[in-house]
């Protein structure tokens, strides 16, 4: 069992949950930047890791992951940057954020015994569908890692069969197309998350968009927690010198109160 797959995360309520990008700016600052946001409040870190072709990312994460690649990190080397992280004192649950062709290329089994060793709690594969999940599913709950489900506004007619499967928590999208800073949202998204909750205890998470205080108080109203990621990928890369170079505490202060500032 891992920490999402306790019965005690069930409970939590207004869940913070903020998306990183592995290596950048740096593999020392990812994990420099987690040990921060656990330090904010943040409640379930996304490790991202970078993909040159990416199904869901804005062209904030996208650009992220391409800064990445160039640098070198891949699914292999995430993985070991959670694990560093944990050496250096994260204890909040991890949930890495990758997609299909990086887990077949390592290999299911191989993948999940890795997040296993690495303290891992779940995984998220926005790509890969509820009806061809088996075979992971099962790899996962022999370790106790929650293979996070997704339910977007066009999945009006599956979300039972998702929200009954869900493990972990449940990642609600918030508005159809990529992540990325926005203002508006689907309209009926409180009816989503009431037609959901009826089939699932699940803790239900919205993310895509959020990027503001007033994001996070209102999801946080409707849903059980909210999903913050191109604007704190944008806010690491507006600092990017700083966090590589001999300012590094001055910005991960500043990543500090971004953070508290968004969830006050």
């Amino acid at each position: 069992m891992t920490q999402l797959t306790d019965l005690k995360f069930k409970e939590k309520k207004n869940l913070f949950i903020p998306y990183i990008m592995s290596g950048d700016p740096s593999s020392e600052a990812t994990v420099d930047v987690a040990l921060t946001l656990q330090e904010a409040g943040a409640d379930v870190i996304e490790w991202g890791v970078p993909y040159s072709d990416p199904l869901a990312d804005g062209p904030v994460i996208e650009q992220a992951a391409n800064r990445a690649l160039e640098k070198g990190m891949n699914i292999i080397r995430a993985i070991e940057l959670v694990k560093e992280a944990r050496n250096r004192g994260l204890t909040i649950p991890v949930v890495l954020f990758t997609y299909v062709n990086p887990v077949l290329r390592v290999g299911e089994k191989d993948l999940v015994n890795k997040l296993g060793e690495a303290g891992i709690d779940g995984l998220l594969i926005p790509d890969l569908p509820m009806e061809e999940s088996g075979s992971l599913r099962s790899l996962t709950k022999e370790k106790g890692i929650a293979l996070i489900s997704l339910i977007a506004p066009t999945s009006k007619k599956r979300v039972v069969a998702i929200a009954r499967q869900s493990e972990g928590f449940l990642y609600l999208v918030s508005s159809l197309g990529v992540t990325g800073t926005r203002d508006s949202f689907e309209s009926d998204l409180t009816g989503l998350v009431e037609n959901v909750k009826k089939v699932t205890d699940t803790p239900v998470a919205v993310g895509f968009g959020i990027s503001k205080r007033e994001h996070v108080k209102k999801f946080h109203t409707i849903a059980d927690g909210a999903v913050v990621g191109s604007a704190i990928v944008r806010f690491l890369n507006e600092r990017k010198d700083q966090l590589t170079g001999p300012e590094k505490e001055k910005a991960l202060r500043e990543l500090k109160g971004f953070v508290e500032e968004l969830i006050s």
